[in-house]
């Protein structure tokens, strides 16, 4: 057991969570979180609280943030602003098919790191962007490097509110992207309209693997469409599914009416037969 703490570097951003050690930071307080270019300011959206899990590997806050880290957080989100207006106007300058999509700066530091921009944009195919690094770096007077982003890493960058009406998955808790297929889609029973099985990044939606082992266990022991059962109700013939209800349709012999049955009545005797006469 052990205390945790959720910051975000961006308003609405991805959550980073930290162990505050000795610190109590509260929603909205500015701490100080290590990366690998030294401490940076962030936002805590989420107060230090008790959690069951274990925190060992979690990195530590390194303190609250104080005014020279604020001034210097401030001077390196103007430093952002203007690489990232600068990018625009030369890639239109240069006529090439690309799209920022976000900067990365680092201020000189007194070890002697000297600045550097990170410039990521999207494009449809590889671009030579050679003579744009270099005219970026003579208006910016420092190190620029540019790195091409797929469609999946352009939105989790970017940020923004999926169909569901929540911020976007990819921009808040997923850390790695798992192969979506749309043999999920089939198995949920989702309409394969591209329209309404895709996600901001026009690939399809991380979410329909999250139900996905729901679905495969359920077809895996639930009465087939057409096949048929004995329910409390009396005898009849599965003519749907309803997976998040655990439950099928059933059309009684009696009188052709439509009932939900639980899957554990619908299979209960299938399973006493099983375990009666195993295979």
């Amino acid at each position: 057991m052990g205390m945790l703490c959720a910051v975000s570097f961006n308003r609405y951003g991805r959550l980073y969570y930290l162990d505050p050690g000795e610190l109590r930071p509260q929603v909205g307080d500015k701490v100080l979180v290590p990366t690998d270019d030294g401490p940076e300011v962030a936002e805590c959206v989420w107060a230090a609280q008790w959690v069951t899990e274990e925190t060992d590997g979690f990195p530590r806050l390194l303190g609250l943030a104080a005014d020279d880290d604020l001034r210097r957080d401030e001077a390196l989100r103007r430093r952002k602003a203007e690489a990232k207006v600068a990018a625009k106007r030369l890639i239109r300058s240069h006529g090439l098919p690309m799209k920022v999509v976000a900067v990365d700066h680092v201020l000189g530091s007194a070890e002697g790191g000297g600045e550097r921009s990170t410039v990521y944009f999207t494009a449809p195919h590889r671009v030579d962007f050679r003579s744009l690094v270099r005219d970026l770096g003579a208006t910016l007077h420092c190190r620029v490097e540019l790195r091409q982003l797929s469609a999946r890493d352009s939105a989790r960058v970017q940020g923004g509110i999926g169909s569901c009406g929540r911020d976007l998955c990819c921009a808040t808790f997923l850390t790695d992207f798992e192969p979506v297929t749309i043999r999920m889609a089939k198995d949920q029973d989702l309409p394969l309209n591209p329209l309404r099985i895709s996600g901001a990044c026009g690939r399809l939606m991380c979410c329909l693997k999250y139900e996905h082992p729901l679905y495969q266990r359920f077809q895996e022991t639930a009465p087939a469409v057409g096949s048929r059962v004995s329910t409390p109700e009396g005898d009849g013939r599965v003519v749907g599914h309803s997976v998040p209800r655990d439950a099928v349709t059933v059309r009684l012999d009696a009188d052709g009416s439509r009932s939900m049955c639980s899957r554990a009545d619908v299979c209960g005797s299938r399973q006493a037969h099983d375990q009666h006469y195993p295979a």
